[in-house]
């Protein structure tokens, strides 16, 4: 997997499950967030592909989500590229 912060690559064995109490070794960002889940989705209501999932405040922060699954590294490549795009839009209407 990929950390949404460092964009460092962290290596997670087959069947090992991240846990909330997980940090990136480089950075120390909690690993198991919505920003690092293959659900993330910033588009989406509640920024989240997963239709049962429960509602999270804080993105960024572990939480104790059942659906989490670590996200493949294009696809937090593709959804950080997505909110720099927004990001970028919305200050062409800011004054």
């Amino acid at each position: 997997m990929k950390c949404w912060k460092c964009s460092e690559l962290i290596d997670i064995s087959a069947g090992q499950r991240v846990t909330s109490r997980d940090e990136c070794p480089h950075c120390h960002t909690d690993l198991h967030s919505c920003r690092n889940c293959q659900f993330y989705d910033p588009s989406r209501h509640q920024q989240c592909a997963e239709p049962q999932a429960e509602w999270v405040r804080d993105k960024e922060a572990a939480n104790y989500c059942d659906y989490f699954e670590p996200a493949a590294v294009t696809a937090v490549a593709s959804s950080l590229r997505r909110e720099d795009i927004k990001k970028k839009f919305d200050s062409l209407f800011r004054p």
